[in-house]
């Protein structure tokens, strides 16, 4: 799977939080100012066409859901990030991150922890 826009990260943002919905409910959740219908419309066709997004017809209507989950694609982004940035090394991916947002002893400790959790 290839990354998506800003764009198509921005909608597919919007239809994880809402589950399945129609154009107009995702243009509701825009802030100001709102995408035009159309806009929009074409993404999701986009996002349809590249298999990120699934529908189930109404009459002439469409609803729309998430086919891929945020976390699947999540991981498959951040593979992506450490292969691309890091250098395969999830440890540098780690420091950097740790090392950019400053973290605390606290946090540090609660980063450890979780990742003790997980092995």
């Amino acid at each position: 799977m290839k990354k998506l826009t800003r764009k198509e990260e921005e909608l597919m943002k919007i239809l994880w939080k809402l589950e399945k919905a129609f154009v107009k409910d995702i243009i509701e959740k825009y802030p100001e100012p709102k995408p035009h219908y159309n806009t929009i419309s074409s993404l999701v066709r986009l996002l349809q066409d590249k298999g990120i997004i699934g529908f189930k017809q109404y009459g002439n209507t469409y609803q729309y859901f998430a086919i891929i989950s945020k976390e699947e694609y999540r991981q498959t982004f951040m593979k992506q990030v450490v292969s691309d940035y890091f250098d395969n090394s999830y440890k540098s991916a780690v420091a950097f991150f740790v090392k950019e947002k400053g973290l605390t002893n606290e946090e540090l400790d609660e980063l450890v922890k979780m990742i003790k959790e997980e092995n």
